[in-house]
């Protein structure tokens, strides 16, 4: 008879159906999240560090093939339903006072984040590639560190929505950032197709066509907006024929997915989307209230899946290879986001709280910023040390992911808009 040992069993969970691992994501997530809370931290860091012991990094329990793709789709659904949630947050009738702080406060922090972190690297990359030809600055570390620079704009909304729905922050500082985070994608992504444009470029010595760079950058936005709207306006229009609020949860979810699912095959961002389809719901459409109610009693259990998996993708090996360099890059960043986001609070006046804290708050990267240096591969793939590079912005994503809640906490804590702790 044979004996039952955990390589047996491990053995037999590879082959297992999906379905399983979904189940152990929401369950283990559930555990790892009231442990978390038992121990004082926020839910999503234990989340976080759940899927890190249970994938390939830790115990191996949700092994790489089923991490990076037989559960991509859940990445998919849980992004469209969180950015969803962060355009119906932005009531232009509750943010209209702060609209000035947003604008200055995004526009300052993104580029700050950009700026420090391509200077840093361009005089740092010749060190990790143990190489005196500082000649080759311009044409081969600049325009690595631009990318990688433009990457690290982006902040992690889903972090941030969790840690703001865990606690039930509300309040200015609370409104300030979420408008501030659903902009900073838009603004992330038009800087990445600049910088990855002027880098291609200097890597292969060619001459830049601006009409090009300027059309590829705004085109891809301007269609995501667009059909957000669109969806928000069909909405709109049917949800007459949608009486009961059991059905109005399919049909939401369904509108959701459909918007998801466009923004893909149009390779366009499907945060924008769904961003754009909320704010349009939440500013356009009476007893908007009632769709996002319907959405928030889901949020729980996608949150619990989609960070547990996250975690799964965060590789500790990364540290191992790069840790160096992915420090670099998370104070880097850090430094050009703090400084960044207190620049444009000053600009804008805004109250002395927010100058102070929203930058603590602002450091949460993950999803975007690992799509976009894979995305990278197709510019920087065949350079000698983009191994190196990749494995430096994966181990930044992990170490950020593991202190950005704590800190976003805290500065919604020093704001005073926490309303549990």
């Amino acid at each position: 008879m044979p004996t039952i040992t955990t390589l047996n069993i491990f053995t037999l969970l590879r082959e297992a159906h999906p379905l399983l691992y979904i189940g152990l994501l929401l369950l283990c997530g559930y555990a790892g999240g009231e442990f978390a809370h038992f121990c004082k931290f926020p839910r999503v860091s234990g989340y976080l560090v759940t899927g890190i012991l249970l994938g390939p990094s830790g115990i191996g329990l949700f092994h790489s093939h089923l991490v990076h793709q037989e559960l991509n789709l859940i990445t998919h659904i849980a992004l469209g339903i969180i950015a969803f949630s962060i355009g119906g947050s932005l009531e232009i009738r509750k943010i209209t006072s702060l609209g000035r702080q947003i604008a200055w406060i995004t526009i300052c922090q993104t580029l700050g984040a950009v700026l420090v972190t391509t200077t840093i690297l361009t005089l740092t990359l010749p060190v990790f590639c143990q190489t005196a030809d500082f000649n080759s600055l311009w044409h081969l570390f600049f325009p690595v560190a631009l990318t990688v620079g433009a990457m690290s704009a982006a902040t992690a909304p889903a972090t941030i929505l969790a840690v703001i729905h865990e606690y039930r922050a509300r309040g200015p500082f609370t409104s300030t950032l979420l408008g501030v985070v659903a902009l900073d994608d838009g603004l992330t992504i038009i800087l990445y197709t600049l910088a990855t444009t002027i880098s291609g470029s200097l890597l292969h010595m060619e001459k830049l066509n601006w009409q090009k760079l300027l059309f590829s950058s705004i085109y891809p936005i301007l269609v995501a907006l667009v059909i957000g709207a669109l969806l928000a306006a069909i909405i709109q229009w049917l949800i007459h024929l949608v009486p009961r609020s059991g059905a109005m949860l399919g049909v939401m979810l369904g509108f959701i997915f459909l918007g998801s699912g466009l923004a893909l095959t149009l390779k366009v961002s499907p945060l924008l989307v769904n961003m754009m389809m909320g704010f349009t719901i939440v500013n356009c459409v009476k007893h908007h209230h009632d769709f996002f109610i319907q959405i928030e009693s889901l949020e729980e259990a996608i949150f619990s899946m989609f960070f547990t998996l996250a975690g799964a993708h965060l590789e500790i090996g990364a540290l191992q290879t790069a840790g160096g360099l992915a420090l670099i890059i998370m104070v880097s960043r850090f430094t050009g986001k703090f400084i960044g986001s207190w620049f444009g609070a000053t600009l804008s006046q805004a109250p002395l709280l927010i100058r102070r804290y929203l930058g603590l708050a602002l450091l949460p990267k993950a999803g975007v910023t690992v799509g976009l240096i894979l995305e990278a591969e197709g510019i920087l793939g065949e350079l000698p040390f983009f191994a190196m590079i990749l494995s430096g912005v994966l181990g930044s994503v992990l170490i950020n992911e593991l202190l950005a809640p704590l800190l976003t906490r805290f500065a919604l804590q020093r704001a005073g808009e926490i309303e549990k702790y």
